[in-house]
């Protein structure tokens, strides 16, 4: 009896676990579309100490800056390290301690 009580208790903790690992997946953000500056945040910004890829948006009279994720930053950074390029940029914003993050899904230059 012990052994089916403790399979029941098991099973119904299994359950509620693989819930929460889908409540977690549903909770991933929404695509985004961010239109500005697309630049560096050290070479043209002079608010890193390494070179990072931003996008500068205004919003309510103030920029606001959301850094590229890692790959996205490796994949687009060469294109705008010395210059910056006016564009838009779709995707998941996120948040890492103050920094806004995005993680691109797609990038247009004007």
């Amino acid at each position: 009896m012990r052994t089916v009580f403790s399979l029941l208790f098991l099973g119904a903790a299994m359950l509620l676990w693989t819930g929460v690992e889908a409540g977690d997946k549903k909770k991933e953000g929404k695509a985004v579309t961010l239109k500005g500056m697309i630049t560096c945040g050290k070479c043209d910004l002079n608010v890193d100490k390494a070179c990072a890829t931003v996008i500068v948006v205004k919003k309510d009279k103030n920029d606001v800056v959301y850094y590229f994720d890692s790959a996205s930053h490796k994949k687009y950074h060469d294109d705008i390290c010395t210059a910056g390029k006016k564009g838009q940029v779709t995707g998941v914003v996120s948040k890492e301690g103050k920094k806004n993050i995005i993680t691109v899904k797609e990038l247009k230059y004007e």
